[in-house]
């Protein structure tokens, strides 16, 4: 078993986080069932969504001009041959579940600042991106971009949380409000048009030992799920 104590640390931004980097940071990924991430009847979220979303297809005339849009964003992430036509789906999606509300917005490509091993040049890019307009970034989505020849998701999105994090507290400051000791991030990546949903806690003791380059002792535990 490989000690993470002992892996390099290096700056880099969150696009270059691998598995290793999870490892050095002392990050472990444990899988639950829809039951136990939601703590409640995850079906709820489809409560309100227009049935033609979930029953036509392209092909249907009876369908609204917004139905075909969705329904046409989800055909090119099918059969992606662009990473743009997954996130585009994917803030589509988000739309229609009713995550964006008065004073949040989605944001594609979204550069959050990352502190890491005493470099504060480095950056986390999300994909797609939930904004709070007046304080903080709520929720981070990455996908998976391994048919396209680059590397795996899972890593990349947790980096992004922790710089989230780092974000938010620093608006915090600005705004005369004291820090928080730790945030549960929800991140969400994209396997096709698969999501895998992610909660990751991260503390004040995490974000320091990745702004410092240094092990952290006390372990921190992602959990995930994937509905599908």
């Amino acid at each position: 078993m490989v000690d993470g104590a002992r892996l390099i640390r290096s700056a880099k931004s969150g696009s270059d986080w691998t598995l290793n980097d999870l490892m050095a940071y002392n990050i472990t990924v444990t899988p639950q069932s829809p039951e136990q991430f939601f703590r409640q009847n995850h079906g709820t979220l489809l409560e309100g969504v227009d049935p033609f979303l979930l029953n036509s297809s392209l092909d249907d005339e009876n369908i609204s001009d917004a139905v075909f849009e969705y329904l046409g964003h989800l055909d090119l992430a099918t059969n992606a041959t662009q990473a743009s036509f997954i996130d585009a789906f994917a803030q589509k999606t988000l739309q229609i579940l009713g995550f964006v509300e008065r004073g949040l917005i989605l944001t594609a490509r979204h550069k959050i600042p990352l502190r890491i091993c005493g470099d504060d040049q480095r950056v986390a890019e999300t994909d797609v991106c939930l904004l709070d307009l007046r304080s903080m970034i709520l929720l981070v989505l990455q996908e998976d971009k391994t048919v396209f020849g680059r590397s795996y998701p899972e890593p990349q999105v947790i980096a992004e949380a922790i710089a989230a994090y780092q974000y938010n507290n620093e608006k915090r400051l600005l705004r005369s409000l004291p820090p928080l000791d730790a945030m549960t991030i929800p991140c969400i990546t994209m396997v096709g048009t698969r999501p895998i949903f992610y909660l990751v806690p991260v503390t004040e003791a995490l974000s320091n030992a990745v702004a410092t380059g240094q092990y952290p002792e006390a372990k921190t535990t992602v959990v995930n799920v994937s509905p599908l």
